[in-house]
Order: structure tokens, then sequence, then C-alpha cells
């Protein structure tokens, strides 16, 4: 009986020391590698969402004077009020980040600003008025005259879905970019 279990563990032997020498476990080694290197050397895009409540108040020689109030919480918002929206981000990984791209809806209880979409690193700016499916620079309808014919015009500001930022230059690690924009509670 102790003759048959040498021979089998002999031969269990025998049929691992391929698996351990040939490809298939060395690759996979390699592979797992690859993947820990392709993670640590990854850029890492922290992004975070705030938003400022527009104050106008009167100085004293009656001259208006606009500042921003940050949200928190449960903050209460009256239709007319005019919102800012600033993304921010930071690249907290070793490498430089490529072709960031934010993208940010506006609210259905809210219009969007025309021509407040701002950044800091000359990102191109395009806009979706179909619910994100489609971004241009300057997004048109059809409008139908009178007379039956169609018109192009300017797409108004509540046809607005959503605003989207696309990065040209890479973010160096430890810098970040901001985008901003304002809508009006409907």
């Amino acid at each position: 009986m102790k003759r048959l279990s040498v021979s089998l563990s002999a031969i269990a032997l025998i049929a691992a020391i391929p698996l351990l020498g040939g490809t298939p476990v060395l690759a996979s080694l390699q592979k797992a590698g690859e993947s820990i290197v392709q993670t640590l050397t990854r850029p890492q895009v922290k992004l975070n969402l705030g938003a400022e409540k527009q104050v106008v108040a009167q100085d004293q020689s009656g001259k208006e004077q606009v500042s921003w109030k940050s949200l928190e919480g449960n903050a209460v918002v009256q239709p007319g009020n005019i919102l800012r929206y600033t993304v921010s981000s930071e690249n907290a990984g070793d490498v430089p980040a490529k072709n960031l791209t934010v993208t940010q809806p506006i609210p259905q209880q809210m219009a969007y600003v025309l021509g407040s979409a701002t950044n800091s690193n000359g990102a191109k700016m395009t806009y979706s008025i179909d619910n994100g499916k489609n971004f241009v620079e300057n997004p048109t309808i059809q409008v139908k005259l009178a007379n039956g014919k169609v018109e192009t015009r300017p797409a108004p500001a509540e046809a607005y879905t959503h605003v989207r930022w696309r990065f040209g230059k890479s973010i160096d690690p430890t810098t970040g970019v901001k985008a901003a924009y304002e809508v009006k509670v409907k």
C-alpha cells in the first residue's frame, strides 16, 4: 500500500512540474505584474462638485454688487435664483492625465445661462440639447416660420441639457483644473 502512494505522489509531482516551469504560470505572473505596474502609474483624477448661489446687493452708492454664497446641505433656492456649479479636479496619480473629459448635466428644474461656462485650462467646451447624445460648440434648433419655411437658429438656454469640457493639455500630477457654469432656477 505504501508503494502505491509513493507512486501516485511521484506521478503527481511529474505532472505538476511542466505547469510550474511552463509558460502558463509564468505568463500569468507576468500579466499580474504588468497590471500592478499599470495601476501604480495610472493618473488618478479626483473630481469635486461645488455649488454657489448668486447674491446681488446694492452698495452705498446704489450700484449692484454681485457675490457668491456657497450652498451646503439642504440649501433652499427660489425660481429666478442664479446658481454656479464648479467642478474642480486634481490629478492625485503619478503620471499626467491625458484627454480628460468632464460632462455635467443641467438639472431639469434649471436653465443654462448662455455663455457662462468657463474653465482654467483652455478646454474645448461643447453642449448638448439632446440629453447627452450629441455635443457641439453652438447648438441650433430648427424653427418653422409662419410662411412655412424652416430656419436654423441658436438653441435657447432652456434647450441645453449638458455641458462638456475636453481638456486637450495633460494634467500633471498634483495639479488640477476647474470648470464652471451657471444655471437659473425655473
